[in-house]
């Protein structure tokens, strides 16, 4: 699928995603800055992917992980800095939330400091939530 706003483009294509400039990006995250570029390749390959475009440049990425049926994780929202605040986050998180393949599952996220934001997309909070800490990084 693909969706337009004025110069800017997101799309679900895979194949249009910059494994290079999409760890860059997550190289300017809290959460994404110790993934090496090879583990940036294969979460690209096993995701659905959203890759956020002005013109041929990629200037954001998000993807869920999802068995499309019950379950999608969302993961990895950033937008470029220099085109941050102009609300093309929100954007990318309303076409994962409304994307036909992942609609109808449970979304679950986690974030450190954008529960609000989220709230707006239905998430709430859960005390529910644990994890492993993953080796390597």
């Amino acid at each position: 699928m693909e969706w337009a706003r004025g110069e800017f483009v997101i799309t679900d294509d895979s194949n249009r995603i910059d494994a290079a400039r999409t760890h860059v990006l997550l190289q300017s995250t809290y959460w994404g800055v110790r993934r090496p570029r090879d583990v940036v390749d294969r979460m690209i390959e096993k995701s659905l992917c959203f890759g956020l475009f002005l013109g041929r440049d990629q200037i954001g990425f998000s993807r869920a992980v999802t068995d499309y049926t019950v379950f999608s994780w969302i993961a990895d929202i950033v937008v470029a800095a220099e085109h941050r605040g102009q609300g093309l986050g929100k954007w990318i998180m309303q076409c994962m939330v409304d994307h036909p393949a992942i609609r109808g599952t449970q979304l679950v996220l986690q974030t450190r400091d954008a529960h609000a934001l989220y709230e707006k997309y239905g998430f709430s909070k859960s005390l529910a939530l644990m994890s492993t800490p993953v080796p390597g990084l």
